[in-house]
């Protein structure tokens, strides 16, 4: 059975299809993995198996009968634990969450229709909001890399269970890195979709039935390969907007902007050396790789996503807490005349009591960033550009003004410099495709983002894919096999 489990989601629903294993049987095998791998890891935090196998059971009655059958039809997964599904309401690691019966999200409910079989919630920090997944409901997840690192956040649960070969397909979300920044820490892929392609309805945060859409948040599929991540990206999308077909591409002549130096960033050298080789890579299979810096006004750029940002999460905030914040604008607006920098604390009280004028310039800033962006897309198929400026660190729970990265050189950086490489996807809407691009002299995975322009989902993925068939993809990490079956 492990065998079957090591293959991609296209893989195994093949196996499926061919009836070399049934629903059951592949959901009861996923299950014993479970039990086996993941207890140091701690990356499914909720199981429904009960429920799970009387679905797996009654799609292989279908299948037997002859009844035409979903996509994923059989085949086991689970979703990250900021999406409601029948049986287990989304806690965003909070227990007041958990609580209740809440229908499918929006997403689940198009895989379930898809014909997959939903078995388990995988870990999220709180209200999805850190780039490390750790929570007082289910406690830390581990990365399968190095359990002494983080597996990333928010989607660092569901990056593990990928990365530990518990689940073939996940759904994750984004607004700040929360799709990429996990699958560059544990070696698998992510999407991150043009904004809008995807619903959101279902999703916690915000707190359950809200209905409208948020702004730079987005959700996405993520797998252990390109080609898993255009099948489920294809069921997420259902009922909206189908994101235009991309034939097949080559990297001979791919035109791929590579953005790896920007004053403005930080970027590990270890990392930027992964990049460099990865691109080098490229460049031999024949694209045409071309360095380039700020294809964007990138002050503008941070400052717009910001204040965006800001005002969106103190919408989960205790009203209180932001009547406390505005009484002290005065005082963190001195904070920043006296030097105060663009990630302290005073910076962050302003842009969580934004008021509406604030946002509406924030806006303004982005449109014309995002007019920038497209004209670097005239020059280039896609931009390929780093994650987050480091790899995977060690776990760190201080509160986040304590916090620092330690870069490989020994150079400090805020925290909050995992927000910067991220952000041109994220405040102007466009897809960001992440694959594994190799790993540290320590073995840590290093993921690179391929960025797009707005609508072009498929080409990012169709980039990816070509990458994966000409240099490899997915590689297992060391020491997560299982007894033999």
């Amino acid at each position: 059975m492990d065998r079957i489990l090591s293959l991609d989601a296209t893989g195994q629903l093949a196996a499926l299809e061919a009836r070399r294993i049934s629903a059951a049987e592949l959901l009861e095998a996923a299950l014993r993995r479970c039990d086996e791998v993941d207890g140091p890891i701690n990356a499914v935090v909720v199981k429904d198996a009960a429920r799970a196998l009387e679905r797996a059971r009654a799609i292989d009655d279908r299948r037997t009968k002859g009844d035409t059958l979903g996509p994923l039809a059989g085949l086991s997964m689970t979703i990250k634990d900021t999406f409601d599904v029948e049986g287990m309401p989304a806690s965003s690691g909070l227990e007041i969450f958990r609580r209740g019966k809440r229908a499918d999200s929006v997403v689940a409910a198009h895989v379930r229709q898809a014909g997959a079989v939903i078995w388990g919630k995988t870990n999220t920090p709180v209200m999805a909001g850190d780039f490390q997944t750790y929570n007082g409901l289910y406690g830390t997840t581990n990365n399968p890399w190095d359990l002494t690192r983080t597996s990333g956040g928010s989607s660092g649960g569901a990056a593990a269970a990928l990365a530990s070969r518990i689940t073939a397909l996940e759904i994750g979300s984004d607004i700040g890195g929360s799709l990429r920044t996990p699958a560059s820490f544990c070696g698998v892929y992510s999407h991150k979709p043009t904004w809008g392609l995807v619903s959101q309805i279902g999703h916690v945060p915000p707190a359950p039935g809200w209905l409208s859409e948020r702004d730079l948040n987005v959700v996405g599929p993520m797998a252990r390969s390109a080609r898993d991540l255009r099948l489920l990206l294809s069921v997420l999308q259902a009922g909206t907007a189908a994101a235009k077909v991309q034939a097949p591409v080559e990297l001979k002549g791919l035109r791929i902007g590579l953005w790896l130096e920007q004053p403005e960033f930080v970027l590990d050298p270890e990392v930027k050396a992964v990049l460099e080789a990865f691109a080098s890579q490229l460049a031999g299979q024949g694209a045409e790789v071309t360095p380039l810096t700020s294809p964007v006004e990138v002050g503008a750029l941070l400052k717009a996503y910001r204040t965006l940002l800001g005002s969106l999460l103190a919408q989960d905030m205790p009203s209180a807490r932001i009547g406390q914040m505005r009484r002290g604008r005065g005082g963190a607006k001195l904070a920043l005349a006296l030097g105060a920098g663009p990630d302290s604390p005073a910076a962050m009280l302003l842009d969580y009591t934004a008021s509406h004028l604030d946002w509406l310039a924030a806006d303004e800033a982005r449109a014309r960033v995002a007019a920038q962006a497209r004209q670097s897309f005239a020059r280039f198929d896609v931009i390929l550009a780093p994650v987050g400026p480091v790899a995977a660190f060690p776990h760190d729970h201080r509160p986040f003004q304590r916090r620092v990265l330690t870069l490989s050189d020994g150079t400090k950086a805020p925290y909050l410099a995992l927000l910067r490489w991220i952000a041109l996807a994220t405040a102007c809407g466009l897809p960001a495709t992440t694959v594994p691009a190799g790993r540290t002299p320590g073995g840590l995975p290093v993921g690179a983002q391929l960025i797009g322009p707005r609508g072009a989902d498929s080409r990012t993925l169709a980039v990816a894919e070509a990458i994966e068939d000409a240099l490899g993809g997915f590689i297992r990490p060391p020491g997560l096999e299982a007894a033999p079956t």
